[in-house]
Protein backbone atom coordinates (compact mmCIF):
# COMPACT_ATOMS: atom_id res chain seq x y z
CA UNK A 1 0.00 0.00 0.00
CA UNK A 2 3.18 2.72 0.80
CA UNK A 3 4.18 1.91 -2.67
CA UNK A 4 1.12 2.68 -4.40
CA UNK A 5 0.64 6.06 -2.34
CA UNK A 6 4.53 6.44 -3.48
CA UNK A 7 3.05 6.00 -7.16
CA UNK A 8 0.11 8.41 -6.57
CA UNK A 9 1.70 11.26 -5.20
CA UNK A 10 4.70 10.87 -8.19
CA UNK A 11 2.17 10.28 -10.87
CA UNK A 12 -0.09 13.54 -9.67
CA UNK A 13 3.22 15.16 -9.47
CA UNK A 14 3.40 16.36 -13.08
CA UNK A 15 -0.30 17.79 -13.26
CA UNK A 16 0.57 19.25 -10.39
CA UNK A 17 3.20 21.46 -11.53
CA UNK A 18 1.73 22.01 -15.33
CA UNK A 19 -1.33 23.32 -13.39
CA UNK A 20 0.61 25.63 -11.31
CA UNK A 21 3.46 26.53 -13.44
CA UNK A 22 0.66 27.26 -16.25
CA UNK A 23 -1.10 29.41 -14.17
CA UNK A 24 1.97 31.57 -12.90
CA UNK A 25 2.80 31.78 -16.83
CA UNK A 26 -0.53 33.41 -18.04
CA UNK A 27 -0.79 35.27 -15.08
CA UNK A 28 2.53 36.38 -14.63
CA UNK A 29 5.10 36.39 -17.23
CA UNK A 30 8.55 36.18 -16.10
CA UNK A 31 9.34 40.13 -16.32
CA UNK A 32 12.91 39.54 -17.66
CA UNK A 33 13.97 37.34 -21.35
CA UNK A 34 16.67 35.04 -19.67
CA UNK A 35 18.10 31.64 -20.33
CA UNK A 36 17.36 30.20 -16.79
CA UNK A 37 13.41 30.39 -15.94
CA UNK A 38 10.54 30.46 -18.56
CA UNK A 39 9.35 29.23 -21.98
CA UNK A 40 13.22 30.12 -23.58
CA UNK A 41 13.28 29.23 -27.30
CA UNK A 42 15.37 31.09 -29.78
CA UNK A 43 11.74 32.75 -30.83
CA UNK A 44 10.26 33.54 -27.91
CA UNK A 45 13.66 35.50 -26.48
CA UNK A 46 13.88 37.68 -29.38
CA UNK A 47 11.98 40.15 -28.07
CA UNK A 48 9.11 40.90 -25.14
CA UNK A 49 6.34 40.78 -27.40
CA UNK A 50 7.41 36.91 -28.72
CA UNK A 51 8.36 36.48 -24.55
CA UNK A 52 4.92 37.05 -23.45
CA UNK A 53 2.95 35.85 -26.42
CA UNK A 54 4.35 32.47 -25.62
CA UNK A 55 4.25 31.96 -21.56
CA UNK A 56 0.71 33.38 -22.05
CA UNK A 57 -0.16 30.43 -24.69
CA UNK A 58 2.12 27.42 -23.29
CA UNK A 59 0.71 28.32 -19.78
CA UNK A 60 -2.63 27.79 -20.89
CA UNK A 61 -1.76 24.71 -22.44
CA UNK A 62 -0.43 23.21 -19.58
CA UNK A 63 -2.52 24.89 -17.08
CA UNK A 64 -5.96 22.76 -19.48
CA UNK A 65 -3.35 20.07 -19.82
CA UNK A 66 -2.68 19.59 -16.05
CA UNK A 67 -6.21 19.49 -15.14
CA UNK A 68 -7.31 16.90 -17.33
CA UNK A 69 -4.34 14.72 -16.02
CA UNK A 70 -5.35 15.13 -12.67
CA UNK A 71 -8.45 12.99 -12.90
CA UNK A 72 -7.18 10.43 -15.43
CA UNK A 73 -4.03 9.94 -13.37
CA UNK A 74 -5.67 9.33 -10.46
CA UNK A 75 -8.24 6.94 -12.30
CA UNK A 76 -5.34 5.05 -13.86
CA UNK A 77 -3.72 4.75 -10.33
CA UNK A 78 -6.88 3.61 -8.44
CA UNK A 79 -7.36 0.78 -11.02
CA UNK A 80 -4.16 -0.70 -9.69
CA UNK A 81 -4.70 -0.71 -6.25
CA UNK A 82 -4.02 -3.32 -3.89
CA UNK A 83 -2.18 -5.27 -7.15
CA UNK A 84 1.20 -6.62 -6.87
CA UNK A 85 4.33 -3.81 -6.39
CA UNK A 86 5.46 -4.29 -10.05
CA UNK A 87 2.31 -3.87 -11.86
CA UNK A 88 1.73 -0.65 -9.46
CA UNK A 89 5.20 0.27 -11.10
CA UNK A 90 4.94 -1.02 -14.45
CA UNK A 91 1.52 0.84 -14.80
CA UNK A 92 2.83 4.39 -12.38
CA UNK A 93 5.95 4.78 -15.14
CA UNK A 94 3.89 4.50 -18.40
CA UNK A 95 1.50 7.08 -16.95
CA UNK A 96 4.48 9.25 -16.00
CA UNK A 97 5.75 8.95 -19.87
CA UNK A 98 2.10 9.45 -21.10
CA UNK A 99 2.08 12.94 -18.91
CA UNK A 100 5.58 14.17 -20.79
CA UNK A 101 3.36 13.66 -24.14
CA UNK A 102 1.40 17.45 -23.91
CA UNK A 103 4.17 18.92 -20.91
CA UNK A 104 6.95 18.99 -24.19
CA UNK A 105 4.22 18.79 -26.52
CA UNK A 106 2.87 21.89 -25.90
CA UNK A 107 6.19 23.64 -27.34
CA UNK A 108 4.35 22.06 -31.01
CA UNK A 109 1.11 24.68 -30.73
CA UNK A 110 3.28 27.25 -29.08
CA UNK A 111 6.10 27.72 -31.61
CA UNK A 112 3.35 27.43 -34.16
CA UNK A 113 1.12 29.97 -32.94
CA UNK A 114 4.42 32.47 -32.98
CA UNK A 115 5.06 31.80 -36.67
CA UNK A 116 1.29 32.80 -37.16
CA UNK A 117 1.53 35.95 -34.95
CA UNK A 118 5.08 36.79 -35.40
CA UNK A 119 7.52 36.88 -38.33
CA UNK A 120 11.21 35.75 -38.16
CA UNK A 121 12.56 38.86 -36.33
CA UNK A 122 10.05 38.86 -33.57
CA UNK A 123 7.87 41.29 -35.17
CA UNK A 124 4.09 41.23 -35.10
CA UNK A 125 2.66 40.38 -38.87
Amino acid sequence: MWFWIFMLCIDLLTPLLMVGFGKYFFKHTPKDINGIFGYRTAMTMKNKDTWVFAHTYCGKLWYVSGFILLPISSLVMFTVMGKTENIIGIVGAALCFVQLIPLVGAIIPTERALKKNFDRNGNRK
